[in-house]
């Protein structure tokens, strides 16, 4: 009998990220020869050949095929699905990973599938988990129009069109290999390859179901990801529609959805034209031009255009109008009821934002004059109200009243978690694209969006969150690995808008001027940030430790490691219930892990003690929001690499590195310091040395004081009054 399942995993390039996907492979309840790997090594300039043929001798469900020419990600999909045999397929992509019981939860579901008296679903769509390069994830952003619908149960295309409001890519559908090869349809070759074939598979099935469970780890910001990647190639997208339209030509069930599927492909390739940097300058006529084209080939009988702006804006792509249509992008050629003063600016936009012409939106705002009383702040990609932003929100609050400062938050989720009292704007609503068009002042510890335009008069202060130990900026380039799919000219483009960057020592000012290139002002202020450290009182160190449920008396250990990146290798983690068995119960070890994805240390906050009594209160901080608390409460510090080092020196409190894999870090990051020969504190590189230099107490202080000397000059506690000083207008 065939097998129940087949994966079929396209490589290509992803040696860093190959093992965690293979790794992610398992299916503990699968019978034998009910599950089938096929990975198609697609000339893979690097060591991914290998990976999977030493993966294949140990894993007997594994094939690997070894092409001679380059196929792309298309044409490896379809040598894969060839050699295919299993009675369900699934293409995985080889730098994504999967959920732990992920195959095991998928495999029942199909079994049920099989069994159902009205016959098994043709596809069966899953949940998804967006992975960002810092380890943070976003949830599925197109799960509301899936959960709680039809597909729950099982439906057709025409039964819930608003499927095709999701995700089109082919990673989240698992497609019974029988309908898939019934339909006459191929993967493309370039961009966009897979919409020729999941446009046709959903358009067509008898059944589809929806599975509410996150069973893939989508990696965004990934190296070469198209949605980044200025590239002529964007005009791939053509073929497939094409090839979408040609199927619906001969499908007469498909047919009846030809009227989305058009709104849907233009909708897609007006998005790719107005996504700053992705159409090359130069192909941006030709790029419209093709838009209009596919207007005059594939509009639907009887079409009619949307209402409001975007009705407008496909009217002009479909006589190929680019200069209209760029001016209505710019603002200059809006409805009546936005031109005719500014009181209406804001009904119009919601309007435009409601209709998905953001960047109109935006564009219309830019037009007002900018608010000399505005100042916007945010910090680590909108996900936290944290760091030197904040810092210097509160101190500005304090020292110029007259300046209105508002957050940028991601979601509502985020904008729950602000203090009481701190204004906010979640992105992308109007009010959001009102504010970054029409503020004076921009604070952020990483940068704005690049769509976002820098006014004349407007003033940026980028702040960082660390001080450098790894290579940063224009530092990586040469080092593929460590850069990790940077975009250099646009990294430059974002530092040409700096107009003040906040250093916290003066190693990071010698390390910012060379990886940070531009015509900035350095404010050497130190971190404004590390002012609630130095001003600490012995009371404010009392409550955070009683915030955190430390029992008096205590001797308290931070355990804080650096975050690893998905392509960085890792040590050994460290035994952590026997190092708090090791230090004894008059030890509290608070352990701060940051890269909870990658397996952490498990329930986040929970803050149970260790069942043994008699070793160290063993409890889990990573879910506190606030990282000084952690560092006001802490009598040591512990860690490897973490850029909480310079910070926590501010307190002049011990500090252990626990360091096993030095060499290995420095060559796949590299670094500015010889951190081994120059360290806070006495270096470990196991338990046994780690445990003893912690029960020793404080054995080299001399180490500290060196380290504070050359990382902690500035840290007086007044580093954010000086950078509100000097960037706001004080009202005397």
């Amino acid at each position: 009998m065939s097998p129940l399942l087949s994966i079929v995993l396209p490589v290509h390039g992803v040696e860093r990220f190959l093992p965690q996907c293979l790794d992610s492979l398992r299916a503990d309840t699968a019978a034998p020869g009910e599950l089938e790997l096929i990975a198609v090594d697609d000339l893979s300039p690097d060591g991914c050949g290998a990976i999977l043929d030493a993966y294949a001798e140990r894993d007997e469900r594994m094939r690997v095929l070894h092409l001679t020419v380059n196929q792309g990600l298309g044409g490896a999909r379809e040598v894969g699905l060839a050699e295919a045999t299993g009675r369900y397929v699934w293409f995985v992509d080889s730098d994504d990973w999967l959920p732990e019981g992920t195959l095991d939860a998928l495999l029942a579901e199909l079994r049920a599938e099989e069994s159902r008296p009205e016959g098994p679903a043709d596809v069966l769509l899953t949940g998804f988990t967006h992975v960002y390069n810092d380890g943070t994830t976003e949830p599925n952003p197109w799960r509301r129009v899936l959960a709680g619908s039809p597909l729950e149960q099982g439906c057709t295309a025409a039964e819930h069109p608003a499927l095709f409001n999701s995700v089109l890519s082919v990673w989240n559908k698992v497609m019974r290999r029988e309908h898939l090869q019934g339909l006459g349809v191929a993967f493309g070759r370039g961009y966009y390859e897979d919409i020729s074939v999941t446009y046709p598979l959903l358009l067509s099935a008898a059944r589809l179901r929806y599975l509410d469970r996150v069973c893939y780890y989508y990696r965004r910001g990934r190296p070469g990801a198209i949605t980044a990647t200025a590239s002529p190639k964007h005009a791939d997208a053509f073929a497939q529609y094409d090839a979408i339209f040609a199927f619906l030509d001969r499908n007469e069930q498909a047919a009846a959805l030809r009227t989305l599927v058009f709104d849907r492909t233009v909708k897609q390739a007006l998005t790719v034209y107005d996504t700053p940097g992705l159409v090359p300058v130069d192909l941006r006529p030709e790029f419209f031009g093709r838009i209009a084209d596919h207007f005059a080939r594939h509009r639907p009988a009887g079409y009619r255009f949307p209402s409001g702006v975007r009705g407008v804006q496909y009217r002009l792509a479909a006589r190929g109008s680019r200069v209209a249509y760029g001016e209505l992008r710019r603002g200059g050629r809006l409805p009546g009821a936005v031109k005719r003063s500014a009181l209406a600016v804001g009904p119009g936009v919601r309007k435009v934002v409601r209709s998905g012409a953001r960047y109109t939106a935006y564009n219309t705002f830019r037009r007002l004059p900018l608010d000399p009383d505005l100042a916007v702040y945010a910090a680590y990609w909108q996900r936290s109200y944290a760091c030197n932003p904040a810092a210097i929100y509160e101190k500005a609050r304090e020292l110029a009243p007259q300046i209105r400062g508002v957050w940028v938050v991601e979601n509502r989720e985020r904008a729950r978690a602000l203090p009481p009292g701190v204004p906010y704007v979640i992105v992308n609503t109007p009010a959001y694209l009102r504010v970054m068009a029409t503020a004076t002042y921009f604070v952020n510890n990483v940068n704005f969006p690049h769509t976002m335009v820098k006014r004349p008069g407007s003033v940026h202060v980028q702040t960082q969150h660390g001080t450098p130990l790894k290579l940063t900026g224009t530092d990586l380039q040469g080092r593929p690995e460590a850069a990790d799919g940077t975009d250099f000219e646009r990294l430059l483009e974002g530092v040409a808008r700096w107009d003040f960057l906040v250093s916290p020592n003066p190693h990071a000012s010698a390390v910012f001027a060379k990886a940070f290139p531009g015509d900035y002002q350095l404010l050497e202020t130190g971190y404004p940030r590390n002012d609630r450290l130095v001003q600490a009182t012995a009371e404010d160190c009392a409550e955070a430790r009683r915030r955190l449920g430390v029992a008096p008396g205590q001797r308290t250990v931070l355990y804080a490691p650096v975050h690893r990146e998905p392509w960085s290798t890792r040590p050994e983690p460290l035994d952590l219930a026997e190092l708090a068995r090791r230090l004894g119960p008059g030890y509290t070890l608070l352990v701060r892990d940051p890269s909870p994805a990658d397996g952490g240390t498990g329930d986040a906050g929970a803050g149970r003690p260790a069942v043994d009594r008699d070793a160290a209160v063993l409890r889990d901080v990573s879910a506190h929001p606030v990282v000084e608390d952690l560092y006001l409460a802490a009598d040591v510090l512990v860690t490897d690499y973490s850029p909480a080092m310079f910070d926590f020196a501010v307190l002049d409190r011990p500090i252990a590195l626990h360091a096993p894999d030095w060499e290995e870090y420095r060559q796949q990051h590299g670094v500015y310091l010889d951190l081994p020969a120059e360290p806070p504190g006495p270096v470990a590189t196991g338990l046994d040395g780690l445990a003893e230099a912690l029960r020793a107490g404080d054995p080299e202080p001399g180490l500290r004081a060196r380290f504070r000397e050359r990382f902690c000059p500035w840290d007086d506690g007044r580093a954010a009054e000086r950078v509100v000083s000097r960037v706001f207008p004080i009202r005397k």
